[in-house]
């Protein structure tokens, strides 16, 4: 079993990517944006702590984020595992390595999906999720079979309220700063490091992957 960790700016193809490469391997993907959710829905203590920072437009502070994606893998997570959106700083990154150390274990590989800005405000702006079953879409890369209609339940597709291309520049500013220093930080922690070309279509960007992991 192999635990991967998926860095890449938004609109990477990351939710996409982590779900075959989750199905490939056999293990739980885990989605720090849905865990975070979760727990605001269950109204758990940490998901009260969070709610108020992502009403606010906020990102949720490293440890509350921490707790609640260590918390999910401590339950449910077998000797493997993909992670998609955790860690985002390297103090999320250092808190996950300390947690893993700690159950004798590692992180085995990062895959690291390279998409230019051009590319990642194009995929963005074009990105339509499902408001009934939640199915995400791009209009480019992964479109529905009908126009502005969800495969799975027929309901019309919506575009989501932070795709806009000014928040999706000012989404890749912050990302600039706090997460792609965490490819760097793997590299110097001799983790195996693998920098995939996320162009392409869904297929051709998952044989990279699957290329790249040796499976």
């Amino acid at each position: 079993m192999m635990r991967v960790v998926l860095l890449g700016p938004p609109g990477a193809g990351k939710g996409t990517q982590g779900e075959l490469l989750a199905r490939r391997l056999g293990v739980g993907r885990y989605v720090s944006g849905d865990l975070l959710r979760e727990a605001v829905r269950e109204g758990s203590a940490a998901g009260r702590q969070a709610q108020g920072w992502i009403e606010r437009g906020e990102l949720v502070p490293d440890a509350i984020v921490t707790g609640i994606v260590t918390g999910a893998l401590s339950r449910d997570a077998g000797p493997g595992f993909v992670l998609d959106g955790f860690p985002r700083t390297i103090a999320q990154a250092e808190a996950l390595a300390e947690f893993l150390g700690s159950r004798r274990a590692r992180i085995d590989a990062v895959v690291y999906l390279e998409v230019p800005e051009s590319e990642v405000v194009k995929r963005l702006v074009s990105r339509r999720v499902c408001p009934s079953c939640g199915a995400a879409y791009n209009l480019h890369t992964n479109p529905p079979r009908k126009d502005e209609v969800c495969d799975r339940c027929g309901a019309r597709l919506a575009s989501r309220s932070d795709d806009d291309e000014g928040t999706v520049r000012r989404r890749l500013r912050v990302y600039e700063g706090e997460t792609a220093p965490l490819v760097e930080w793997y590299r110097a922690q001799g983790v195996r490091l693998l920098r995939v070309n996320g162009l392409g279509s869904v297929a051709e960007v998952r044989a990279r992957v699957r290329s790249a992991l040796g499976l």
